[in-house]
């Protein structure tokens, strides 16, 4: 059934002006990053994409720079120590949920290069993960596309929910934010739902995911070297390495060590706050109809039971001391 919003016709002057005052608004700091991905999804639900390719490239550019920016708001010695502490709990989770996750592709029979595109997004780093796999197996735009939609659904539905779980168990700040960061797909939902739980789960979070998110790098390697031994042509030179991280510890370890300039780190991590609000309205703008009806069931339903166990299971491990930060 037809939504009143899908009855009102813009022009194209129209939808870009639209497009631009959301994207101010989203950026100036007024709207919460739950919010500005709702938003976001709105207007790419009920609107014609005025700059779907731009605004693609945009997101990814604007969520490395703000990451970089929220570095200059936190102590290099607790991003270092939460790396550290993360980077075992990261390769047990990542190990789990690969294995898991391939095994459920083969029993809901999800289409090979989907089903790894998906477990991969789901073990390492959302949409980062696709993006930098998917062109080392030689995965199709179809394939891409119903990997990102199941991962990014679910992203959409973690930013809102994790807070309100979090809230529910009365999770410590170092405890909410080390789930975030083992259970949430993508950096950008990582770093709103911690930002909403507190400073320090921010803090934690977004250390131990940009840990998480390291393992991209040999999960790439290995990933060509299997395509290779299987008798195609592997491309090393697809192996993208995330260089925004060090730029983030770099960013933290001037915080540190220059106290004088803590006035304008606060500024300039605030304008990482609101770019990464920002950010999540152009990931939510790139939702689409289309996109989503080539999820199809067994795709999503590998993408929730996945994630699901993964999530629950961290959780448990969390609440009971087994992993600890």
């Amino acid at each position: 059934m037809n939504t009143a919003l899908e009855h009102i016709t813009l022009t194209d002057s129209q939808r870009r002006t639209l497009f631009f005052v959301l994207l101010l608004v989203c950026g100036s700091g007024v709207l919460s990053p739950a919010l500005a991905l709702i938003l976001g999804c709105i207007y790419a639900l009920t609107q014609a994409h005025p700059f779907k390719t731009e605004s693609h490239t945009a997101s990814r550019f604007l969520l490395q720079a703000s990451v970089v920016a929220l570095g200059f708001g936190m102590n290099a010695r607790e991003v270092l120590h939460a790396g550290r502490s993360g980077i075992g709990y990261t390769a047990m989770g990542i190990a789990f949920a690969m294995t898991l996750g391939l095994l459920l592709g083969r029993v809901l029979r999800v289409q090979g290069k989907a089903s790894f595109l998906i477990t991969a997004g789901t073990a390492i780093c959302g949409g980062s993960a696709i993006a930098a796999l998917s062109p080392i197996v030689e995965a199709d735009a179809e394939e891409i596309s119903v990997s990102m939609a199941a991962v990014f659904a679910l992203n959409a539905v973690a930013l809102i929910v994790f807070p309100l779980i979090g809230f529910a168990l009365h999770l410590s700040q170092s405890q909410f934010g080390l789930w975030a960061a083992l259970a949430i797909h993508d950096t950008s939902s990582v770093v709103g739902a911690s930002a909403r739980y507190g400073s320090q789960a921010l803090a934690i979070g977004t250390a131990v995911k940009l840990a998480r998110a390291l393992w991209i790098v040999p999960v790439s390697l290995v990933t060509a070297s299997v395509v290779a031994r299987m008798g195609k042509q592997a491309n090393h030179a697809n192996v993208k390495v995330p260089w925004f991280i060090a730029l983030f510890c770099a960013a933290a370890a001037l915080n540190s060590a220059l106290p004088s300039l803590h006035g304008a780190f606060q500024s300039i991590t605030t304008l990482g706050r609101d770019g990464l609000t920002a950010t999540l309205f152009l990931i939510g703008t790139g939702l689409s109809r289309e996109t989503m009806a080539r999820v199809g069931i067994r795709p999503l339903l590998q993408a929730i039971v996945l994630w699901v166990v993964v999530a629950s299971t961290t959780l448990f491990a969390i609440v009971h001391g087994v992993i600890a930060f």
